[in-house]
């Protein structure tokens, strides 16, 4: 995979980047990278494989985000998500959910940099997409200075392609993982040295960015940035993305004419029994600063949860979206 693809990405947020919203995305940018939902090894390994893992052509390029510490189920799993077609395989050593804790993955594994070496040792000798870990800057009572240094050479050293580092703490004990996302403080200079210490290695960073504008400020940084709930709560903003962050053409130059391109797709989702609202859930942010925006929200969530909801229930919430504008970048 080309590095410019890690530029900017879409973050993975559990119960929300599925498959419907990715296809969603993708019609925002054709550039930036798109991740999964983070999966368990049980669950690719003995799971349904075609529900979890199947996702559209049209959305690459995608990555895979895996939740383990097993380095042998993690290559099984890896293998499959590259037999699938992923173009990435992520290990997620951030994510500080009571049930990640209790399975031994996710944010509490920053405790064990070389386990999660070798686990990343064992994916890059099964597969030949790049191999990368997703890590906060510490959890609990760690030195940041101390503890993502130590995973990040221990990790790199076993073939780590990529780092994307969330710029905060997780606080295993005593925070619930929604105020882990908001209440330990950002230190975007503590990921900005791990990338003066390592020229070498892509380095993403995660945590607040809450703009484009924000995203093209920290590339004077790092090699990469990762938007998560602002990509997911205000997808308007990565209207701009293909040209501000890759100097490149829109897909779409408004959101009607992107949700209008999803049309065909969500035909074909209704057809094989998809409910309307799984798809249309993803739009709820889809206007910002637009008259009827309130509206448009309001006739998805009470028409398009109907049982037989089709393609007329969406048709008629754009109409009441007033005439479309370039999106703008402020908040």
């Amino acid at each position: 995979m080309n590095a410019l693809h890690w530029k900017f990405s879409c973050a993975p947020m559990m119960d929300w980047t599925d498959r419907h919203c990715r296809v969603f995305h993708r019609h925002l940018t054709r550039r930036g990278l798109l991740y999964t939902e983070m999966l368990t090894t049980g669950a690719v390994i003995h799971g349904d494989r075609e529900r979890l893992l199947g996702f559209d052509a049209v959305e690459h390029p995608v990555a895979l985000q895996l939740g383990g510490s097993d380095p042998r189920e993690l290559a099984a799993a890896a293998r499959i998500g590259e037999d699938f077609g992923y173009d990435e395989i992520n290990l997620n050593v951030g994510c500080p959910s009571d049930r990640v804790k209790d399975g031994r993955f996710g944010a509490c594994l920053m405790a064990e940099p070389e386990l999660v070496a070798r686990c990343v040792d064992a994916m890059k000798r099964v597969v030949a997409v790049p191999v990368t870990v997703k890590c906060r800057i510490g959890i609990d009572d760690q030195d940041p200075e101390v503890a993502l240094d130590a995973l990040a050479r221990a990790v790199v050293a076993a073939g780590c392609d990529a780092l994307i580092v969330h710029a905060r703490k997780a606080w295993l004990n005593g925070l619930s993982p929604k105020e882990n996302r908001d209440i330990p403080p950002l230190d975007y200079d503590r990921v900005y040295r791990l990338k003066r210490a390592m020229p070498d290695v892509p380095v993403i960073i995660n945590g607040g960015v809450r703009s484009v504008d924000e995203a093209k400020a920290h590339l004077a940084h790092v090699d990469g940035v990762m938007l998560g709930r602002a990509a997911y709560q205000e997808p308007w903003r990565l209207l701009t993305v293909d040209r501000e962050i890759f100097g490149g053409p829109v897909p779409h130059a408004t959101m009607q004419d992107a949700l209008e391109a999803m049309m065909s797709y969500i035909e074909e989702q209704l057809a094989h029994g998809t409910r309307l609202h799984a798809i249309t859930r993803h739009f709820v942010g889809a206007f910002h600063a637009v008259p009827g925006a309130r509206a448009f929200r309001r006739h998805l969530a009470e028409q398009g949860v109907k049982p037989g909801a089709g393609l007329d229930v969406l048709r008629e919430a754009i109409t009441f979206v007033g005439a479309p504008r370039a999106p703008a970048e402020a908040a």
